[in-house]
């Protein structure tokens, strides 16, 4: 019986999940800062590359999940991201699975400022899926685009633009290709503790999905974050602390038919801020 359900929720999550990218259950407690000017960090480009031009420091990140509290639907998330004169680059990578079936993704992004109030991104993507026995491995490359627009100095929105090609993955019939994926989001800073957001994302084959989400700064060094996903009906919630240059956060996400996904995130930022450089 216990191979049984854990076969269940497997082909779930792959089906749900794994069609575009590895995503964790908590996807948007990551992103969340994508459309913010005060909160982005370096997993804000997952969603959109351009959100890279906002980082106020170099930073790398880590993010551990145990995705519906099974060891076997591990996930794995590393992010860096720094500041050139020439824009900002992003890499990323993430693990899913286990020893006898799991799928990874590399994505590496580049954002530029472009004007004042437009900000521009682009990410290549590398998928793998390994399956013991006769399946092997299949890959897949593909691209996405992306723009921020900050329509006043608290309210920026955005979209992108995820595999608009249909990227097939190696050793399959034609008929078996990477979904596309559409995502416009709007994001408000309502002050220096409080941000919104509220995101539409429709990928090939689902029905549209809506993400809120929401960041409130206790104090300085302590905030929370929430937010619902309409698709599975998801929720997610955390708890982050910041020490200096370091930020250790616990979340969670709940489905309701398959219980709970706790994960842990630690960033770290280094060099210097961007007001202190003058720009």
């Amino acid at each position: 019986m216990r191979f049984v359900s854990f076969l269940t929720v497997f082909l779930w999550v792959l089906g749900l999940n794994a069609q575009v990218a590895v995503q964790p259950a908590s996807a948007r407690y990551l992103n969340l800062g994508s459309y913010s000017k005060k909160f982005n960090d370096v997993f804000g480009a997952r969603a959109n590359a351009a959100s890279l031009t906002g980082l106020q420091q170099n930073g790398i990140g880590v993010y551990g999940e145990r995705r519906f509290m099974l060891e076997e639907l591990s996930m794995y998330n590393m992010a860096t991201a720094f500041r050139t004169q020439s824009g900002s680059f992003g890499l990323s990578g993430s693990y899913f699975g286990f020893s006898e079936s799991n799928q990874t993704q590399l994505s590496l992004s580049y954002g530029r400022k472009v004007s004042k109030t437009i900000d521009i991104g682009a990410s290549f993507h590398y998928h793998n899926i390994s399956q013991a026995g006769i399946y092997g491995n299949s890959s897949a490359i593909t691209g996405s685009l992306s723009m921020l627009m900050h329509l006043s100095e608290k309210i920026t929105a955005g979209f992108n633009v995820y595999n608009p090609f249909r990227a097939q993955w190696s050793k399959t019939s034609d008929d078996e290709r990477l979904p596309s994926r559409y995502t416009f989001g709007l994001g408000y800073d309502a002050s220096d503790k409080f941000y919104l957001a509220a995101e539409l994302e429709k990928e090939e084959g689902l029905e549209v999905n809506v993400n809120l989400s929401l960041h409130y700064q206790i104090m300085q060094q302590l905030f929370v974050r929430g937010g619902i996903a309409s698709l599975t009906s998801s929720y997610f919630a955390g708890l982050g602390l910041m020490l200096a240059d370091f930020r250790i956060d616990f979340a969670s996400s709940f489905h309701p038919q398959l219980g709970v996904s706790p994960g842990v995130v630690l960033l770290y930022s280094f060099g210097k801020k961007k007001d202190e450089e003058g720009k």
